[in-house]
């Protein structure tokens, strides 16, 4: 005589395998997290450092002018345009002007902002043909750009895109809020 044999979980089995899978999920979760958060953050940041690199490079081939702008003329959350100012005037017109790129706005969950000439009132990043930053008056000019989370207040959700007055570009993450320097 064959007895059938038995399939499936008992209750118990069950509920011990649910529990264990909960717990697990409780730890990954926060982890996955912060993971695509830090990731949102740290392909914007090089999109842009992409963007000043790019400007600086056509600067240097060139011999000319070129410049970073927000494409709405104050906000750099609102995108940006990259372009050789062939006509000289320190600001973009599409009949003159070579554009190189243009960005789209940021997402609502990024906040930009930036000291020297990208705080301005006009806010602005310029390279003379020697690949140099400089101000609209032709003085050096090292600035930052701030990139953050607004969503998130941790020192970790912040980037800074740094440009010495020689022209290079880094991007670093704060030790702390008042980290000026990222070293």
């Amino acid at each position: 005589m064959r007895h059938a044999s038995s399939q499936g979980f008992t209750l118990i089995e069950l509920l011990v395998t649910v529990s264990l899978a909960a717990v697990l999920m409780m730890v990954a979760v926060p982890s996955y997290t912060a993971f695509v958060r830090n990731s949102q953050l740290t392909s914007f940041t090089n999109t842009l450092l992409a963007s000043i690199n790019a400007a600086r490079s056509e600067a240097m081939k060139r011999g000319m002018h070129a410049m970073v702008v927000p494409v709405d003329g104050t906000n750099w959350s609102s995108g940006w345009v990259v372009f050789v100012d062939v006509d000289r005037s320190n600001d973009f017109n599409a009949a003159n002007d070579i554009r190189i790129a243009t960005s789209d706005a940021a997402p609502s969950y990024l906040t930009l902002s930036g000291t020297g000439a990208a705080a301005e009132t006009n806010p602005y990043i310029l390279y003379d043909a020697s690949g140099y930053s400089r101000t609209k008056t032709g003085a050096f000019g090292a600035l930052t750009l701030e990139v953050k989370r607004n969503d998130d207040s941790s020192v970790s959700q912040v980037r800074r895109l740094k440009i010495a007055s020689s022209g290079r570009a880094r991007i670093c993450t704060p030790r702390t809020s008042s980290d000026s320097t990222c070293d």
